[in-house]
C-alpha cells in the first residue's frame, strides 16, 4: 500500500484541485479548521469554488483567505458572521450563499457520507429555509426534505493520526470533522501528532483510515480568537 502521508499541504492537494470544483472543509469558527491545506487550498488558484462548512472564516483566518483571493463563488453555510467580505460580496451579489440551519448543515453532510441522498426535518417548516423544497406530513406534523450533500474535496483537521489515516479530533475541534471526513470523494488530512499505525487505541478512533486518501503534520498553529469577551478584574 503506498504511503498516505505527503511533505505538505502543496503536495497533498496536488492533482486534487481544479476549478469549479465543490470543496467541504472542517472547523466550527476558527476551532478545528486545515490551517495549513487551507492556505494549500488558496495557493492552488482554483476559482469559481463552492465550499462547503459551518462558516468561511472570519477576517484574516480561515477559509476567508481563500475567499479573499477570490476562488470562491458558491457558500454552504450555517453562519456567515464575522467575515466583512462575504457580507460585502453577498450584498452585492457576487458571492451566492445557501444558508442552513446548523444541525441541518451537519445532518445533510452526515447523509452525504452515508449515501443518503435525502430525508425529512422539521427544522425551518413554515419558513424561508422550506422555500422550494418538498414538504411532507408525517403523524400530524409537517417536514422539510433536505438532500444529501458531498464534495469532491474533503478537508479535516485531527489531533492525533496515524500512518494508516485513522484519526482522532480534540474535544471541541471534533465539531464538523468527522462528517466531511466521509462526505469527500478525496478526504485529505492535517494532523498535529502521526504515530505509527497500531498505536491509536482503536475504540478512540473517530475517523476510520478508510475514508482518507492523503495526509500531511500540520505546522505553526496559532490560536486566535474571534472575539474576546473577557471583563477587567475586579480589585478587591
Amino acid at each position: 500500500m503506498s504511503s498516505k502521508l505527503y511533505p505538505d499541504a502543496q503536495s497533498a492537494l496536488s492533482g486534487l484541485t481544479a476549478d469549479n470544483i465543490t470543496v467541504m472543509s472542517g472547523g466550527f469558527g476558527l476551532c478545528g479548521i486545515p490551517e495549513n491545506l487551507i492556505v494549500g487550498l488558496r495557493d492552488s488558484g482554483a476559482k469559481n469554488l463552492t465550499v462547503i462548512g459551518n462558516n468561511v472564516g472570519c477576517d484574516e483566518h480561515g477559509m476567508w483567505l481563500v475567499l479573499a483571493n477570490n476562488q470562491i463563488r458558491k457558500v454552504l453555510a450555517s453562519y456567515v458572521g464575522e467575515n466583512k467580505i462575504l457580507e460585502s460580496r453577498y450584498m452585492s451579489g457576487d458571492i451566492e450563499i445557501e444558508f442552513n440551519p446548523q444541525g441541518t448543515l451537519a445532518e445533510r453532510i452526515r447523509a452525504g457520507g452515508a449515501g443518503i441522498p435525502a430525508f425529512f426535518t422539521r427544522t425551518g417548516y413554515g419558513t424561508a429555509v422550506a422555500e422550494g423544497k418538498e414538504t411532507r406530513q408525517f403523524n400530524g406534523e409537517w417536514y422539510v426534505m433536505e438532500t444529501g450533500l458531498t464534495a469532491d474535496l474533503s478537508l479535516v483537521k485531527a489531533w492525533k493520526g496515524d500512518t494508516a489515516g485513522n484519526l482522532v479530533y480534540r474535544k471541541t475541534a471534533r465539531n464538523f470533522n468527522p462528517m466531511i471526513a466521509t462526505a469527500g470523494k478525496v478526504t485529505v488530512a492535517e494532523v498535529e501528532e502521526l504515530v505509527p499505525a497500531g498505536t491509536l487505541d482503536p475504540d478512540q478512533i473517530h475517523t476510520p483510515g478508510i475514508f482518507v486518501q492523503r495526509m500531511i503534520v500540520g505546522k505553526s498553529y496559532t490560536k486566535h480568537i474571534e472575539r474576546l469577551t473577557t471583563r477587567a478584574r475586579e480589585k478587591n
